[in-house]
């Protein structure tokens, strides 16, 4: 018996009588490592006829299903990998549909059927909402694999009760089930299923050994016979599978092992540790060097005093998923690993160079334009988290490296709000400080909604680091929790620090824009932040040049009382010496 998983598939898909497919379907087979570990995988959607954008919302969710799920910790189940990846993109298709004004009416929306078939060693692992249909031919045994979620409440006329996008939170039926040579899986849109048999598909495949060709005759087939919808058809049938083991019985180990201690020149699967890089209550990271590429690379542990936090060790493995997700110069990148992993870790590349703290211990007087690269090369990687619906929540010097070549890359992910998994039994915290308090924007201390502004606000405090040696706001920030004592909160321009650097007004009128204690007055981009520091904003000019009294009216009036105080008591020393 082979000890590979192999099979054959044939796809089709058309418009058939309609002026637009609003279906969509993918496949994906990666190669022999990532397929021991995480299967291949079909899915296939349908649009609902009533919307102009459902198209896009069913290639969104099969181009984003097959792309993610394979970008997901090998430490966690296919379930809980698939449901996390469907749970981001409901979100995303129900965010986009409430963006775009259709709030109100989601039968206009980015709502779409969805149905997903995963094999994985000896398993098939199913995951569906709405009405696409997985089949399974067994033999003689022709069985429907999937239930429709449709309310039929006429002969002539039904609703959807359930499909991606439709509400915030959607629920998936998911079964799994084993698996053996010969089987044969039909996944089909309700544009073909409800037009053919079981003995169409099998007189079919007798004479057609081409199964695109098959699955197309299949379709055409449909169309003859009076369908009137898209027509989509995948076919998928098990010519060998992986010969059984202690592994596969058991059905393999779905959680794995905390590692031992690693001390230097210890030997830990299949990489010798070189020596410790940092140490912390959540983390343990080591340079490694992979004995058999001779690869050097960075490994990080949980730390074993978080074994028995589940919540912890979910974030823990959600860090790989979203360092796949995230393709930019200026973030840190997964290692592919080369090996099946028998502990509970992660590994990244290796940068040698120093953390930004390093950095301005030996810069403590950097130039301006200095200061414009390194935020510049952080705004970008900032970008890549924020076009993904991301916040990173932890931006600080420390988790920032600067290499050899001078480039600059944010590194640590333990902290990282993925709006997509909000709803899911992950249960991020978004509002609670996971970051380092002294960068944290003022908006998590009372519990806020926050966006993309709060990275933005702690990139202004590193700019203004950078440049003063100072915190804006010292730790006074830490000591808010109300919208008062925040409003008490003062931070001292630049140019008026008597040992700072001298910057041009719009720079310091920039970095005190970054710096708002109301996130409605800050940036709500961190391109915008750096487009500020490299070239004069004429509006942050002219708000340079108002009076006191528009610019900082408490401060006006504090002045103006000390100087008639002074006044008075002129008067009155004047009068009693007269």
């Amino acid at each position: 018996m082979s000890h590979t998983l192999n099979v054959k598939i044939g796809q089709f898909s058309s418009a058939g009588r309609k002026p637009i497919n609003q279906d969509c379907h993918g496949t994906k087979i990666p190669e022999t490592l990532l397929l021991n570990r995480k299967g291949l995988a079909l899915a296939i959607s349908d649009g609902i006829s009533s919307s102009d954008v459902s198209h896009l919302a069913s290639a969104a969710a099969v181009q984003g299903f097959l792309s993610d799920y394979f970008c997901t910790s090998q430490a966690w189940s296919v379930k809980t990998s698939a449901q996390r990846v469907l749970h981001a993109l409901n979100t995303w298709l129900y965010a986009q549909s409430r963006h775009n004004r259709l709030t109100g009416n989601m039968d206009r929306g980015y709502v779409c059927t969805f149905s997903a078939l995963i094999l994985k060693s000896a398993t098939g692992y199913i995951f569906h909402s709405g009405d696409t249909r997985i089949y399974r031919l067994q033999k003689d045994n022709w069985e429907l694999l999937t239930t429709d979620h449709r309310y039929q409440t006429s002969s002539s006329q039904s609703y959807l009760t359930r499909a991606l996008g439709m509400e915030p939170h959607v629920e998936f039926d998911h079964r799994s089930l084993p698996l053996r040579v010969g089987d044969l899986f039909v996944l089909a849109t309700d544009g073909v299923y409800e037009y053919i048999s079981e003995q169409d598909v099998k007189l079919t495949l007798e004479a057609e050994e081409d199964y695109d060709l098959a699955a197309q005759k299949l379709a055409e087939l449909a169309l003859e016979r009076g369908s009137v919808d898209n027509l989509t058809i995948q076919l998928l049938e098990i010519t060998s599978l992986p010969s059984m083991n202690e592994e596969e019985v058991l059905k393999q180990v779905e959680e794995l092992p905390f590692p031992p201690e690693l001390m230097p020149r210890t030997l830990f699967d299949g990489y010798e540790v070189l020596r410790q890089l940092y140490v912390s209550p959540r983390s343990h990271v080591y340079l490694v060097k992979d004995v058999a590429t001779q690869q050097v690379a960075v490994l990080k542990t949980p730390s074993v005093d978080k074994k028995d936090d589940k919540h912890y060790l979910e974030r823990f493995l959600l860090e790989e998923w979203i360092a796949r997700r995230i393709t930019s110069a200026h973030v840190i990148k997964p290692l592919e690993q080369q090996r099946r992993p028998t502990y509970l870790y992660v590994v990244s590349e290796y940068i040698e160079g120093i953390t930004l703290a390093q950095w301005m211990r030996d810069n403590p007087k950097p130039s301006l334009d200095e200061v414009r690269n390194i935020a510049q090369q952080i705004a970008r990687g900032l970008r890549a988290f924020h076009r993904l619906e991301m916040l990173h929540q932890d931006l600080k010097p420390e988790n920032i490296m600067i290499d050899q070549h001078g480039t600059v890359k944010i590194i640590d992910f333990g902290s990282v709000y993925v709006a997509g998994l909000a709803n899911t039994d992950l249960n991020q915290e978004r509002l609670a400080i996971l970051g380092t308090a002294q960068y944290t924007a003022p908006e998590y201390f009372l519990g806020q909604a926050v966006n993309a502004s709060a990275d933005v606000f702690s990139l202004g405090v590193i700019v203004y680091q950078m440049l003063t040696g100072r915190l804006p706001y010292g730790v006074e920030v830490i000591k808010t929790r109300t919208p008062k004592d925040q409003s008490r909160l003062r931070m001292q321009p630049i140019n008026q620090l008597t040992e700072g650097p001298t910057v041009p007004n719009w720079v310091d009128e920039a970095i005190k824009k970054a710096l708002s204690i109301t996130p409605q007055k800050r940036y709500q981009d961190a391109d915008e932040f750096i487009y500020d520091l490299k070239k004069p904003n004429r509006q942050l000019i002219e708000h340079s040049f108002q009076p006191l009294l528009h610019r900082n009216p408490v401060r006006f009036w504090q002045s103006t009382t000390a100087i008639l105080g002074m006044i008075c008591l002129m008067l009155i020393y004047w009068m009693v010496s007269h």
